[in-house]
């Protein structure tokens, strides 16, 4: 008797055991016989932002995820026979997924200390010795005639600021009464950066002429600033590492790569939609 249970137990196994193998292939469910995967499950849990399944039961988000699966699969079935815009998309889709993929993997690494004091070293350059910061306002025009106008006009009283936002034709400080905000004089291009550190706080400059037009510059403020201590910006620089990554992969590939850009394309192409049969 307990041969025969012993051999009716092996014999169940052996034909439960394989229906109930699990891995990504295992087909869960099935709409007008195209399968839905475990593996493809897993990908959509993965997917999902983790606040919004915190507290849910497995069981719960199961049913959840395989009913829009299969909504998701009955509704994009009817797309069939797929039209050329959509063979496309789909097409930018993958890359953009699967290089999204390859850099995702390099981001993810930990910097090394190493790393990050490189980091620290590019960005500072062993800098020990504190640095003048300037705070200082510009008029902007495109010649030496207004410029001379301006000063003049500033001399008599007028108000930087009002002028400024009235003549000025740098789009982004003009509206702001001229206001650059604070900067270190490398920021800037010469003539400017070497008037600037020229100046006493307060002081209205004579007009100085760059490659953008001819400035009068107020100076508004100046202060001493310290490099951050390497401790203090650890995370800061484990960003910046892995975005060089990133950027270096990206230039390795496109270089071991062959591309070859077909010549003679109009970039008018671009306008004719009819070519995807819309």
């Amino acid at each position: 008797m307990l041969k025969q249970l012993l051999a009716a137990t092996a014999l169940a196994a052996t034909l439960v055991g394989p229906a109930f193998a699990q891995d990504a292939d295992t087909v869960v469910a099935t709409v007008n016989g195209e399968t839905i995967t475990l593996g493809q499950l897993i990908a959509m849990r993965q997917g999902l932002d983790p606040q919004t399944t915190q507290g849910l039961p497995d069981a719960a988000l199961w049913d959840l995820m395989l009913d829009q699966m299969v909504r998701q699969t009955a509704v994009a079935q009817q797309a069939q026979p797929l039209s050329k815009r959509d063979t496309a998309a789909l097409e930018i889709e993958r890359r953009a997924y699967l290089a999204g993929s390859v850099l995702e993997k390099v981001a993810g690494a930990e910097p090394t200390e190493d790393e990050l004091k490189a980091a620290y070293d590019q960005a500072f350059g062993g800098e020990t010795q504190p640095k003048i910061e300037y705070n200082a306002a510009h008029i902007l025009v495109k010649t030496k005639e207004e410029a001379d106008a301006i000063e003049a006009q500033l001399k008599d009283g007028g108000d930087f600021g009002a002028i400024a936002a009235e003549k000025s034709t740098d789009p982004t400080s003009g509206p702001n009464k001229g206001d650059l905000g604070w900067f270190q004089p490398e920021q800037m291009v010469a003539p400017f950066a070497d008037a600037v550190k020229a100046m006493k706080k307060g002081e209205i400059s004579a007009p100085v002429e760059t490659q953008f037009g001819w400035h009068v510059i107020k100076l508004v403020d100046e202060r001493e600033t310290q490099p951050p201590k390497f401790d203090e910006i650890k995370d800061q620089l484990a960003v910046q590492v892995r975005r060089d990554k990133v950027q270096a992969e990206i230039e390795k590939r496109v270089a071991e790569s062959k591309v070859e850009k077909t010549e003679g394309l109009s970039p008018d192409l671009l306008g004719k939609t009819e070519l995807l049969g819309e």
